[in-house]
């Protein structure tokens, strides 16, 4: 209604979302909120009764799962605090999920994986805004964890049996003051170079986006660099 003007009061916007299926909102304050209309849109017919059961059913559904009705001594959610968020066991189905959700769109020549037992004695160079800047990882409304959770790229890839150089070539995802020199340096003398680009919430995040899909900035140039 605000912003697309795809609807025009808040009764139309109320309707329109339940017919479509949404059952919850994320309002501005309980005076100014759309499905504060819904008893109007029940008065008038726009919505059924059932219609209205249907979408609640399932969030009280959730409520109950999650123990909101019990008394707290009830509720093992209760008892949850960062040492059970940070076990060894969530922090291993962590990696098993990164794992899992990789997307690998080219592996030309076989170059991945690689392998412990070929790397003694190769130079490996990681370079780009995101090869060692644990801040610009997360994506807008991520939670950050503690530090010594965090592996960069770089703190990763040290972990293997090589000798690693590394080389930010910009320090931002804008990427506006590019250092060529520092990316050759790195790469240049390398076996296997490893460049790592993107965004990050300095380049888009909710109400802001980007012109263009393009790497911001001097990046592009960075691959291309690190390529040649």
């Amino acid at each position: 209604m605000l912003g697309h003007r795809y609807t025009r009061t808040f009764l139309e916007t109320a309707v329109a979302s339940m017919n479509a299926g949404c059952n919850l909102e994320l309002s501005y304050g309980m005076r100014n909120n759309v499905f504060m209309h819904i008893p109007q849109a029940l008065a008038m017919g726009n919505i059924t009764l059932q219609m209205l059961r249907d979408r609640v059913r399932p969030l009280f559904y959730t409520r109950m799962r999650l123990g909101e009705f019990d008394p707290p001594a009830m509720n093992p959610y209760s008892a949850l605090d960062l040492s059970a968020v940070q076990s060894p066991e969530h922090r291993n189905l962590s990696l098993e999920a990164a794992v899992k959700s990789f997307v690998l769109l080219k592996n030309a020549r076989g170059t991945l994986p690689l392998w412990a037992q070929d790397l003694p004695g190769k130079h490996l160079a990681v370079v780009g805004p995101f090869a060692d800047n644990p801040r610009v990882l997360f994506g807008d409304y991520a939670p950050v964890p503690e530090p010594r959770y965090i592996y960069t790229p770089r703190r990763g890839l040290e972990t293997l049996p090589a000798n690693v150089s590394f080389a930010a070539g910009c320090r931002e995802p804008q990427c506006q003051q590019y250092s060529r020199a520092e990316v050759v340096g790195a790469a240049g003398a390398a076996d296997v170079v490893v460049v790592c680009l993107g965004t990050g919430t300095d380049v888009e995040m909710e109400a802001k986006d980007r012109r263009d899909l393009s790497l911001p900035g001097h990046q592009l140039e960075l691959l291309q660099d690190a390529v040649e």
